[in-house]
């Protein structure tokens, strides 16, 4: 039984020019912390990430959703999660600040990841492997799947994870492998071009094939020259990805991402403002083949169902510590499953808690091993930080969802 909460609101400023984009040019790397204290003598951990300020409003929302869960049981409340997950977002007052986004979604996902966090701990399984362990009844009780009903279906979820079931042995495999990795920390907005080329070398080095580079600048002409150097240093074998954080408006992104096809960019990411659905439409349209990568500000299970209904997106990355949860992460991952998008996760968690549900997506449900984002950032705060070997993870084995922090 969950006897009590605690929530901490835990920022670690980076400097350095670490964590810095076209949009956000001074991060306070920060979590709001939930923690669910069960009479078993475990502690669920959950994370929700922000930027700084206002973690602690996103503290108070988390506070909220929490205590209703003193008193429960956690294998009670998870076998009907989606009910409860349901419940606590349509709460009647609070979802006026929502619905499903903002402040109390973000609150919501801090919760949520705790309770997941917990159920693994006393099951003394990784998250991953508890996941994978469960039928496909199991998981679609985890899901709220409220406003999907027109594209998913409880029925329909239950078919598509029933379908991919026969090749969970083989996909197992990845478990030995593991995970591929691609590095975001090469290319921080604030780097200069030297420290940009010593980095793609360093990464290379590392074993690392893919990797990311922040774009946005007010002078096209500096994107254009940065992805330039990180395509000769990575070679023309590297996976390259562009980062523009939302900067751009259509108009100037219909201009840039045409420049920037040049150095072959494997895809484009946030482009533009993340709720103009009908834009990156327009921009996908116009700039094909290149692929655009969205998700990472998308608050919700609905936005993520508008943009694969336009199309506009090539690669989803939506991220369990901005949406609601593990939860509805499982949930978008079905709907890109149904409408065969591969699924690269934004990693607000550092990759944490990401690693064991890519693990998942791809055993259970059938995605694409693709890779995971990896930002190292905030390793040394972490009680069992992620391990990248040669540029891939290695499957953690303790207990929970690695997100334990010092």
């Amino acid at each position: 039984m969950i006897t009590s909460i605690t929530v901490q609101d835990k920022r670690y400023p980076l400097g350095k020019g670490a964590g810095s984009d076209a949009i956000h040019r001074d991060p306070v790397y920060s979590y709001a912390v939930t923690e669910l204290h069960d009479d078993s003598g475990h502690t669920g951990i959950g994370l929700a990430f922000t930027l700084g300020e206002g973690n602690d409003l996103v503290c108070k929302a988390a506070a909220f959703y929490a205590q209703q869960l003193k008193g429960k049981d956690i294998e009670g409340v998870m076998r009907q999660f989606g009910v409860w997950s349901y419940q606590a977002s349509n709460e009647q007052q609070f979802r006026w600040l929502g619905p499903h986004k903002g402040v109390v979604q973000l609150g919501l996902a801090s919760v949520t990841n705790a309770c997941f966090d917990l159920w693994a701990k006393k099951r003394g399984l990784p998250l991953w492997a508890l996941l994978n362990s469960l039928n496909a009844d199991e998981i679609v009780a985890l899901l709220d799947l409220s406003y999907l009903e027109d594209e998913l279906t409880a029925t329909e979820a239950l078919h598509l994870i029933n379908q991919k079931t026969a090749g969970k042995e083989q996909r197992n495999t990845i478990l030995q492998k593991g995970y591929p990795g691609y590095d975001t920390s090469i290319g921080w907005f604030n780097y200069s071009d030297e420290q940009v080329k010593e980095n793609v070398a360093r990464a290379v080095a590392a074993g690392f094939t893919a990797m990311k580079l922040k774009v946005g600048s007010t002078d096209p002409e500096r994107d254009i020259r940065r992805a330039h150097i990180v395509r000769e240093a990575a070679g023309e074998r590297a996976s390259i990805m562009l980062d523009a954080n939302q900067q751009w408006t259509l108009p100037q992104a219909l201009y840039i991402c045409n420049a920037l096809k040049g150095m072959d960019p494997f895809w484009i990411e946030e482009p533009t403002h993340p709720d103009d659905v009908i834009g990156h439409r327009t921009l996908a349209n116009a700039i094909a083949p290149v692929k655009l990568a969205l998700g990472e500000h998308v608050p919700n299970r609905v936005i993520f169902k508008n943009y694969l209904q336009t199309q506009c997106a090539g690669f989803m990355q939506v991220d369990a510590v901005r949406v609601g949860g593990v939860s509805e992460f499982i949930t978008v991952s079905l709907l890109c499953k149904k409408f065969g998008i591969p699924v690269v996760p934004h990693v607000g968690d550092m990759g944490q808690l990401h690693q064991h549900l890519v693990l998942f997506n791809h055993i259970s449900l059938g995605h694409e091993a693709l890779f995971l984002e990896h930002i190292p950032h905030l390793r040394e705060h972490f009680v069992q930080p992620v391990q990248i070997k040669d540029g891939v993870y290695i499957t953690p084995q303790e207990p929970g969802s690695s997100c334990d922090l010092k």
